[in-house]
């Protein structure tokens, strides 16, 4: 029997993540496609397949590891018939005769319809997210026919509705909040905030509302048909709706129709993960509810130390609650240079009572005085802080997939035991004309990748019907996708950091700029951020000096960083930033000025000491 070695395979932008659950074991026999493990980057977690089928010869990682693209994950003993291996995630699809080997892959998985539809369509999006509306936008400006299937009342998904948008709106509130405390020391005072909670609440409404408004009038103005309820695949060219009703979107009317379609976008997004020891208790929140503002708790522990969790603890703080944070890693915001991180930390201690690194919660129970929750070490020899009661709990452990709950099996979509769904470049599944997109396909679970995805899907999509190469010719080929941390101060990050540099062995030029040594951040009063910048500086320069990422610390980093994002998907150097003329005083020069510190020609800095 062969022996092969299972590689983690091509993660995305994230180079480096984390071992969070290792789901086989010695002696065990497995199936390709079967996950092994699940690792975790800042913002989500993800499962990683096996490439064949066999027996698990012996395991090559461990809880708490750092992989990445390449790292041996276990040796497999594979039989004269193992599997071959399955598309990764943003692998291109052979060039070898696919269409024959899908169709027969439909024949034999999907489900025979024979009913007769109420819709028809050129192209169906499932989902109605950043994503979703997106494809829908980008296909009917093309000149198709869409319809886009949504649960909720209103456009815009998770981010729009309970997630990115609102979060910011309380975020800028408990910003200024938190700006006029400064203020005394400069000699303008203000008398202690008084929070109206409904007031804010409503608020945070409104500017959800103007923005789905806003989406319903651009899907009618583009004659976009929009179907309320929850989709489930009947056949390959077939979705069967059932309609819903009420704010959460998962109260069905009884009422349903069948939508006919040609081509087909999976846009359906994701859920916040639940640890299943936790009780059914109004004081146990997600995201969604923690964003809700019922109530300001006395004490709350976030589960987990990513952003989510980090930046609605900064809006419940702001507004008078005592912080706890427990994260089984030895570091809060994974994912970021430790040193950006250390920064932030050092701004945000007087918010938190605890912060309880590499550490697990095992335990919790309601009771009258609050949520009691049991913790212990996550690293055997560590020591666990004894029970503690909590007025709020919020879950940010991460979110999972939706792949397993649309009935893709029915059209034969392949979808993986955690339910992401596998696509090529071009953001297709193993069924041709079905795509997907967005958080079901992936990391980083974020919007704005998203929102490519979906512009690259429906040209695609478009270009294939209407026979314009230009067009199906698209493909997802983004160098790097930007993360930021919207707490104050922001951090914000984007292609290679200087950790992952320092464990691939990549020799980096660094350039570093104190903002105590930027004129607006000083006249601002935020003088504690930094900008760096990682350019190429191997030996055999093959990389010619460009450079290969950034990130930053401070106010408004989150507004800058698509500069950074821009020099790196340009190839620039230092040169080529430094030169750029940047407008004087403000935030955003420190980013020439951190590329003349790596160039050697800042002058707004102490001279190098030779």
């Amino acid at each position: 029997m062969a022996t092969i070695d299972i590689q983690i395979p091509d993660i995305g932008d994230f180079d480096e993540v984390t071992v969070i659950e290792v789901l086989v074991k010695a002696g065990d026999s497995i199936q390709a496609d079967q996950s092994l493990l699940t690792v975790e980057s800042d913002k989500a977690s993800m499962e990683i397949p096996s490439s064949h089928a066999g027996v698990v010869k012996a395991l090559k990682v461990k809880l708490g590891d750092k992989v990445k693209q390449g790292t041996v994950v276990l040796s497999l003993e594979a039989g004269g018939a193992a599997a071959a291996p399955v598309l990764e995630p943003k692998q291109a699809p052979a060039p070898a005769a696919p269409a024959q080997a899908a169709s027969e892959k439909i024949a034999s998985a999907a489900a025979a319809f024979n009913g007769s539809a109420d819709l028809d369509c050129d192209l169906l999006v499932l989902g109605a997210g950043p994503g979703g509306y997106s494809a829908a936008f980008r296909a009917a400006d093309l000149g198709l026919k869409v319809v886009l299937v949504e649960r909720y009342a209103t456009l815009g998904g998770v981010c729009l509705n309970v997630g990115c948008i609102p979060s910011k709106a309380l975020l800028h509130v408990a910003a200024v909040m938190d700006e006029v405390k400064h203020f005394a020391s400069l000699g303008v005072s203000f008398a202690e905030p008084t929070v109206d909670i409904n007031k804010l609440r409503t608020h945070k409404e409104k500017v959800v509302g103007k923005l789905t408004g806003g989406l319903a009038a651009m899907a009618k103005m583009r004659k976009v048909t929009t179907v309320r309820g929850i989709g489930q695949f009947v056949g390959a060219n077939h979705l069967q709706v059932d309609e819903t009703a009420g704010a959460q979107g998962q109260e069905k009317t009884g009422k349903s129709q069948t939508i006919a379609f040609k081509t087909c976008i999976i846009a359906a997004g994701s859920q916040a993960v639940r640890l299943p020891f936790m009780p059914d208790d109004p004081r146990v929140v997600d995201s969604t509810g923690a964003l809700a503002l019922k109530e300001v708790p006395k004490r709350m522990l976030i589960l987990g130390g990513g952003i989510i969790g980090l930046e609605m603890g900064t809006v419940y703080s702001t507004l008078g609650a005592r912080l706890d944070v427990v994260e089984m890693m030895d570091g809060l915001m994974q994912g970021a240079d430790r040193d950006l991180v250390k920064i932030w930390q050092k701004m945000n201690a007087p918010r938190f009572d605890n912060i309880m690194l590499k550490t697990k919660t095992v335990g919790a129970k309601a009771t009258k005085a609050g949520i009691e929750v049991t913790f212990a070490a996550a690293e055997e020899g560590g020591t666990a802080p004894a029970p503690q009661t909590y007025d709020l709990v919020l879950q940010a452990v991460g979110r999972t997939p939706n792949g397993k709950k649309l009935g893709a099996e029915k059209a034969g979509v392949s979808v993986s035991d955690r339910g992401f769904i596998p696509v090529d470049i071009q953001m297709r599944t193993n069924v041709p004309h079905i795509f997907a997109i967005g958080d079901i396909v992936g990391q980083p679970m974020l919007a704005h990748k998203a929102v490519h995805e979906a512009h690259v899907a429906a040209e695609v999509i478009a270009g294939e019907l209407q026979g314009n190469k230009e067009l199906a010719s698209a493909a997802f080929n983004a160098r790097v996708i930007p993360s930021v941390a919207y707490t104050d101060p922001e951090v914000a990050w984007v292609g290679l950091t200087e950790d992952q540099a320092k464990a691939q062995g990549i020799k980096v030029k660094k350039g570093l700029f104190p903002w105590n040594a930027s004129g607006r951040a000083i006249a601002n009063g935020r003088d504690e951020g930094v900008t760096k910048l990682l350019f190429d500086d191997s030996p055999e320069a093959h990389g010619h000096g460009k450079i290969l990422g950034g990130g930053m610390v401070g106010t408004h980093a989150g507004d800058m960083i698509g500069e950074i994002a821009l020099a790196i998907e340009m190839g620039a150097d230092a040169v080529d930033i430094g030169k750029t003329i940047h407008p004087h005083p403000t935030l955003g020069e420190s980013i020439g000025m951190a590329a003349e510190v790596a160039h050697g020609s800042c002058t707004d800095l102490p001279p190098v000491r030779k």
